[in-house]
Parts: C-alpha cells; sequence; structure tokens
C-alpha cells in the first residue's frame, strides 16, 4: 500500500496554438486500463475530424502502467513527451489525450516535442490535482473538559476535524496519516489523562482540498 500518491480528482481541458496548429488537452482520472481506452475512445469520436488524437495514460499506486501513442504523429514526438509530463508531475490514475488541428505548418521533431508538452501541462493547470494519503480514521470520545484539550493538539498537528457530535460527551472524528496514527493515539491519550476513547474505525485513503477531507474508500 503506498503511504501516499498524486493524481488527478477532476479533469480539466487546455489549448495552445503553434504555427496555427490548434493543440487541445483533455485531462481525465480513471481507474483502470478499460477506463482510460474507452476516454481515448469517446476523445476520438468527439474531434472525429483532427489529424491527431494521441494519447498517455498512467495506472497504480506506484505507477505501475505507463501508456501512450503517438496516433501518426513522428515516433516518440507525441505521447511519450505526454507521457514524461504525466510522470514528472508524480501524477497516476490519469489519462490525457492531445488533440491536433494542423496549421498547415511543419513543427519539426523539437517543435512537436514541445507542443504537446506544453498543452498537457495547460490541461492539468485547469485540472485538480491532489495527493491521496494512507490514513486511518479516528473516532475519539471525551467529556466537555477535554473539548479544548483536544483542539488545541488538533490545530497544532494541522487535523482537521471530519465530524463532530455533542451530547452528554463530545465525539470527534479525524483522518490521520496511518503512519502516525500511533503516534496522535498517544498525544491525546496524555493529553487528556487517559480520559479519552479513542477507536480506530478504518483505513481509508483521503485527501485535503482546502481543509476539507475527501474520502476514497
Amino acid at each position: 500500500m503506498a503511504e501516499q500518491y498524486k493524481t488527478v480528482y477532476e479533469g480539466g481541458t487546455g489549448e495552445i496554438v503553434e504555427k496555427k496548429s490548434r493543440f487541445i488537452a483533455t485531462v481525465r482520472p480513471v481507474q483502470t486500463e478499460e477506463e482510460a481506452l474507452a476516454f481515448i475512445e469517446e476523445m476520438r469520436k468527439k474531434y472525429w475530424d483532427a489529424r491527431h488524437n494521441c494519447s498517455a495514460y498512467i495506472l497504480g499506486e506506484r505507477q505501475e502502467v505507463m501508456r501512450c501513442s503517438d496516433d501518426g504523429e513522428p515516433s516518440q514526438t507525441a505521447g511519450k513527451p505526454m507521457l514524461d509530463v504525466l510522470a514528472g508531475a508524480g501524477l497516476t490514475d490519469t489519462a490525457v489525450v492531445v488533440t491536433r488541428y494542423f496549421g498547415g505548418t511543419l513543427l519539426g521533431t523539437g517543435g512537436l516535442v514541445r507542443a504537446y508538452s506544453a498543452a498537457v501541462q495547460e490541461g492539468l493547470k485547469n485540472s485538480r490535482v491532489i495527493t491521496k494519503c494512507w490514513g486511518t480514521m479516528l473516532e475519539i470520545g471525551t467529556d466537555y473538559n477535554g473539548i479544548g484539550k483536544l483542539q488545541y493538539l488538533f490545530g497544532q498537528r494541522q487535523i482537521p476535524l471530519m465530524d463532530s457530535e455533542y451530547t452528554d460527551k463530545v465525539r470527534f472524528t479525524v483522518i490521520v496519516p496511518a503512519s502516525k496514527a500511533r503516534e496522535i493515539t498517544k498525544a491525546v491519550t496524555e493529553l487528556t489523562s487517559g480520559q479519552a476513547v479513542i477507536k480506530e474505525k478504518k483505513n481509508l485513503y483521503y485527501a485535503l482540498a482546502d481543509g476539507e477531507y475527501l474520502c476514497f474508500g
């Protein structure tokens, strides 16, 4: 299980123009090779009148699967540079198709490499990229005397609250990196003099976006 990895949460599009050739990048999150191939086929149908629909995708927590296609462009001038941009950004479970409408001027191999690379970068700028972390969901119960201590700990460790419930007792739900779950459990126990009740609910991948939890599984 990878401790963390980067991926696209919401895809986007970006476009550049090079010597009158249009390069349109479409980025999409994908989970399987079947999804990636279906997305590529979808783009080919959408841009059926384009000269080229070049593609690249990476799958697996450790980028185990990498595929690309030049779709008729000179070898190594489109798919590989596109793949290099995804890999260089540390992304996985991500696919991109760059559609080219030919402008009448040949760009040469160097020009093509730069154009396809730049198009992918533009598409990624307009996508939402997140870091998924392998975490542990903790449910922490306390009396009202422990609220301030726990809130101080969460603030100090930059742990956002996922949920809170106030009845005769108080219950907080948080997700922390799995590698730090034991350390944080110990800190909570010491801070509350053993009064807090801590339950490990489950392990899952999560991401933090603008202070909010995104949960996967």
